[in-house]
């Protein structure tokens, strides 16, 4: 099956060109989402069969002070996406957030809970859900969580080695609860779903949640480095764009992926082999 993934150069994009193919990778810097038709013109020339739109405005706390910059890409471009595929025949798998929803459960959401998004990022990227859904019925629309996989300083296991190796210690909030999910399960995951035709909004995230302190303790410990993390509260944090405390989703159509300290047990080990 013909494949393009669009944002093939962010974590995820990385990965899933990985399974798909070099040829089916196109960065931001070929194409904007936000650009109806450049996006029009890559899928007719192309002609693929199945599109993975990984394109996303990820600056959380940035989007606060320019929101219309994510709308542009998480909500228009989300659209322009879904509108080419609808024209040219194509199916779309786009990709969400656990931000779509405001982190008052006290139990892990699933599809069928109502989204009530708190801050800029979050409302661009349900309003993208939304005008995914309404260009294409037939989409498929996977919300995921806390992702990391990358080997250029894009994750949240680089950042901390980077911020343990500058300062000895580090400050990491504890009170907000994730599913930290490896985008290498996740692209495995996506592209079975897609071939067998599953639609709508779907959850699909790591086994298991846990604090991002609790994860970051993890990263380290992998590394056989000393656990110097100092736990505080997202009050204390002070991050400009509010986060759902509950980040945790679960899912009523799918399985979960394997559980996440699997996925960051082999991830450690690409970032050892990828230094010697």
């Amino acid at each position: 099956m013909s494949s393009l993934v669009l944002g093939a150069d962010g974590q995820l994009g990385q990965d899933l060109v990985r399974l798909l193919g070099e040829r089916s990778g196109v960065g931001r810097r070929e194409v904007s989402v936000a650009d109806a038709a450049a996006v029009d013109a890559i899928v007719a020339s192309r002609r693929p069969e199945l599109v993975f739109n990984c394109a996303a405005y990820n600056a959380v706390d940035r989007a606060e002070k320019e929101p219309e910059a994510a709308r542009q890409v998480n909500t228009e471009g989300a659209f322009n996406v879904a509108a080419a595929c609808a024209r040219r025949g194509a199916r779309l798998v786009h990709f969400s957030t656990n931000f779509v929803f405001d982190g008052r459960s006290s139990r892990p959401y699933v599809e069928s809970d109502l989204p009530a998004p708190l801050g800029a990022y979050a409302r661009s990227k349900l309003d993208g859900e939304v005008m995914v859904l309404e260009a294409q019925p037939a989409a498929l629309v996977v919300r995921t969580a806390a992702l990391f996989g990358g080997l250029r300083g894009q994750s949240f296991p680089e950042r901390i080695l980077g911020r343990v190796e500058s300062s000895g210690r580090i400050r990491v909030v504890a009170d907000q609860s994730i599913n930290p999910t490896y985008t290498r399960d996740l692209a495995e995951a996506a592209v079975k779903l897609a071939g067998e035709g599953l639609e709508g909004v779907v959850h699909l995230v790591a086994g298991g949640c846990c604090a991002w302190d609790e994860f970051a303790r993890a990263v380290l410990g992998e590394l056989g480095l000393p656990a110097a993390v100092d736990p505080v509260s997202t009050a204390d944090f002070g991050a400009a764009a509010p986060r759902p405390a509950n980040g945790c989703l679960d899912s009523i159509r799918v399985p979960a992926l394997r559980p996440w300290h699997e996925g960051l047990h082999d991830w450690a080990a690409r970032w050892r082999s990828a230094r010697t």
